[in-house]
């Protein structure tokens, strides 16, 4: 690691708690909008097609989460891992932990971008795709699979960056990137001189173009090493031994994000079976919502970081007092912002489609109802962070699985096949979900022994591990 860099590093685990976790979270959230851009810009674009080019964008859009996801739970092993090491002062430990994060990272996105690709047809058929959407919307699929390697790498880099502290560099790539893409969209969508008019299949083109361009810039700051990181081709080997500890750590977060995925693909079913305008719906109206937890999501990044970093070194008060302060942040900023969901819901909606005043007001009243239980999804997502942050990512994964599997779709099912609601059912099961999961995960976080588990420890055979390898390739 460089040394002027290691310095130039925020000491997070000393100092006000909420100044560090304000200064660490608002970059992630933003980065996270700008990540979310790419598909708001795509939809935008997309939106101009009708609501057919709409409902395939939106039936695909599940099953790339979910091979997303697969990915993000070893982005969430490989931060944790640096940012405990890093809070215990190891940076030899911390590029050796970067090193085959990054290599088991893109490897598994080697094998899932081959599978995914050959299997889209099948995946669009099980996902109910009608015949009016379904060339399109395998076009578009089969693109975005081609991308899982550099969307992999661009994770891991992210989750990388976020565990030694450094979250401003992944924040104007992302930037860069999402201009690059909105000016790229129109071209390979509507065609223009020798670039073919593609259509729906084109918004996936661009983002291709532009996540290869991500991962390069990602890999140039870590080879510099003057980012809190240092890796380095020479002398790589495989350290199989540390592979599968993050493996383990990394399993469980992917599986609880999986299962969020999995989640969303079954309520998609679920709405494509009363048919294309609900599905159309659900997209326009799932998609803002997502926006809408970002914050959520950001504040548990930074949480599981700053209490990951103290746990390095050792002072689990203080990985306590920061998941405490996360909470309340989360809690209050989630409440004021669906309450201003609630009241922008229509032109926000209008952002994503014109002409389709059934859909439109549909997808109106389904973000009314979901925003409502928005801070609740805040608790649920600290909580976790925490967890994560601890190396408890088993106890993470079961708070998404119980939220999702045992209330959110049965309440779904429920309220949407054998209530007078409806398709709504759908809607109001994001409220019935959000709410009694937050309960379960404010009891257990409480409750005081949800930090029993210490991966941080011991560090000192790996570190040996890690500088005799190095010694040997100098």
């Amino acid at each position: 690691m460089h040394p002027t860099a290691a310095r130039a590093r925020p000491n997070l685990t000393q100092g006000p708690i909420l100044q560090s976790l304000l200064r660490l979270a608002w970059p992630i959230v933003f980065g996270n909008v700008l990540q979310t851009g790419y598909q708001l810009v795509d939809a935008f674009w997309v939106g101009k097609l009708g609501a057919k080019a709409v409902a395939a964008v939106a039936v695909s859009f599940p099953v790339n989460f979910l091979l997303i996801a697969l990915g993000s739970g070893f982005s969430v092993a490989g931060s944790v891992l640096v940012a405990q090491n890093f809070g215990a002062r190891h940076p030899k430990m911390v590029n050796h932990v970067a090193a085959q994060a990054l290599v088991l990272e893109i490897g598994l996105a080697a094998v899932l971008t081959v599978g995914a690709h050959l299997a889209s047809p099948h995946i669009l058929h099980l996902m109910g795709a009608g015949p009016d959407i379904f060339e399109q919307a395998n076009q578009f699929q089969q693109v975005l699979f081609w991308g899982l390697t550099f969307n992999f790498g661009f994770l891991m880099f992210q989750a990388l960056m976020r565990g030694v502290g450094e979250v401003k560099i992944p924040l104007y790539i992302n930037l860069a990137t999402l201009a690059l893409n909105f000016g790229l969209d129109p071209f390979f969508i509507y065609g223009w001189g020798p670039i073919p008019q593609l259509g729906v299949a084109g918004t996936a083109v661009a983002t291709l173009c532009t996540q290869v361009i991500s991962v390069i810039a990602g890999l140039v700051v870590l080879l510099r090493g003057r980012s809190g990181i240092q890796l380095s081709y020479k002398g790589y080997r495989p350290d199989w031994t540390l592979m599968k500890r993050i493996f383990r750590l990394g399993a469980p977060s992917s599986v609880d994000l999986s299962a969020r995925a999995l989640g969303l693909s079954v309520l998609t079913t679920l709405a494509a079976g009363f048919g294309t305008e609900v599905l159309a719906t659900y997209g326009i109206g799932s998609r803002i919502i997502a926006l809408a937890i970002i914050p959520a999501l950001g504040i548990s990044l930074a949480c599981s970081t700053l209490v990951a970093q103290n746990v390095g070194a050792r002072n689990l008060p203080r990985a306590l007092r920061t998941a405490n302060y996360a909470l309340g942040v989360s809690f209050s900023t989630l409440l004021v912002l669906g309450g201003l969901i609630w009241v922008a819901a229509r032109p926000l909606v209008g952002f994503f489609l014109k002409g389709d005043a059934v859909v439109s007001e549909q997808a109106v009243e389904f973000v009314r109802i979901a925003s409502l239980s928005l801070c609740f999804t805040g608790v649920q997502q600290t909580v976790s962070g925490a967890f994560r942050g601890v190396g408890n990512t088993l106890s993470a994964m079961v708070l998404t699985i119980t939220g999702i599997w045992v209330f959110q779709f049965p309440a779904a099912w429920y309220l949407s096949r054998h209530t007078a609601l409806g398709f709504r059912g759908i809607w109001w099961s994001f409220v019935v979900a959000n709410v009694l999961i937050s309960v379960i995960a404010g009891l257990w976080f409480w409750r005081g022994n949800w930090h029993g588990q210490d991966l941080a420890d011991p560090l000192e055979p790996q570190v040996a591990a890690a500088t005799s390898q190095e010694e040997k390739a100098s």
